[in-house]
């Protein structure tokens, strides 16, 4: 256990610059001490410390542990989100739910977001768990997500890489088959290159389209045993095809992800939409800034975003940068895109037309 941690003198040193001085000198500085359940600590306070330093890190205020005793230093603003943010954190290890580097980032962004939800309630949201591995939101607006599946017969996840848009719904797919509440999966893309380019791959038809499949299998295999899939697939349970093979079907009883969404023009996605059928929901993913249609055809993801956004039980559900679940870098490269986009007045172009 850590006993009177504090941080390095170069973080202490960026972090006070970071600080406005106007309220360094407006503010006196204070103390403030509290307890927290001792069968909490070592999971909050991380392997050799990892999470505290990690907190001092994103905090203001001067962190200091001995035991199960916090003191936190600074002015009275900064102690009370540290606070704050310590409070959370213990509430995640209550609920069983794992505290790393990256949730005391994620939950010092919630809190300084100033939105009303708890962060410890996203982040011990369990989804569907597996040999020990839990798949749960890691920020507030993948939990709206969450939510608003749950809640809505349609709905549009939007956002860059990484957002977790597909992961999240396939694992609400798996767990509403595990509960019982509809009979079937059916995962679909859009093959965007069926005209010429697919007609010179080698193999099968279905060898052909499996590549562009293959991140919904993938994710399949994360979420359900690797010997139960191909059974449930041969009985129908489970169904992974290119959006083509949706035309003239009524999907009823079913769970229907369609990935890769900006990828079909407007009639596709009005088709794949009127294949809902009763007792039935559909989840559509996309990246409206992603576009490779040929052409420059209109993006059937950014279409639905002009025409449906008024009608009861569809939802679009926004992600962005903030949401990002891959590594770190990931969401400073999808930041540094949308300023150059938006620096050069074309955010959201289609990349195909910016190739030619």
């Amino acid at each position: 256990m850590t006993d009177n941690v504090s941080r390095s003198s170069a973080a202490r040193s960026a972090r006070v610059s970071a600080r406005p001085l106007l309220s360094e000198a407006a503010v006196p500085a204070t103390s403030e001490s509290f307890e927290l359940d001792p069968a909490v600590m070592f999971p909050l306070l991380g392997s050799a410390d990892e999470n505290l330093r990690a907190l001092e890190q994103v905090l203001s205020a001067d962190v200091h542990v001995r035991g199960n005793v916090v003191t936190l230093d600074g002015v009275p603003s900064d102690i009370a989100v540290g606070k704050r943010v310590l409070t959370e954190l213990a509430g995640v290890v209550a609920a069983g739910g794992p505290v790393t580097p990256d949730a005391v980032r994620r939950t010092v962004a919630m809190l300084h977001g100033g939105v009303s939800e708890s962060p410890a309630e996203v982040l011990s949201l369990d989804i569907l768990s597996r040999r020990g591995k839990t798949i749960r939101p890691k920020t507030l607006n993948q939990k709206r997500y969450v939510d608003a599946i749950d809640a809505n017969t349609i709905v549009f996840g939007v956002g860059p890489a990484g957002t977790g848009k597909t992961y999240l719904a396939m694992a609400k797919a798996v767990q509403a088959l595990q509960a019982k509440q509809i009979s079937r999966i059916i995962l679909t893309r859009p093959a965007v290159e069926a005209g010429e380019r697919l007609g010179f791959l080698p193999g099968t038809l279905h060898d052909k389209i499996d590549p562009y499949l293959r991140p919904l299998h993938d994710a399949l295999h994360d979420m359900m045993d690797v010997e139960a899939i191909p059974k449930l697939m041969q009985a129908g349970i489970i169904e992974v095809a290119p959006l083509a093979y949706m035309r003239g079907r009524t999907l009823n009883d079913a769970f229907i992800i369609l990935d890769e969404a900006q990828n079909t023009t407007a009639e596709q996605m009005k088709m794949f939409l009127t294949r809902l059928g009763f007792n039935s929901k559909i989840v559509v993913t996309g990246d409206i800034t992603q576009v490779d249609l040929p052409g420059g055809s209109t993006s059937g993801l950014r279409a639905a975003t002009e025409i449906l956004t008024d009608i009861d039980d569809i939802h679009f559900a926004r992600l962005d940068s903030s949401d990002v679940v891959r590594h770190r870098l990931v969401s400073s490269i999808v930041d540094a895109y949308d300023r150059h986009d938006a620096a050069r007045g074309n955010a959201g172009p289609n990349r195909a037309a910016r190739r030619r």
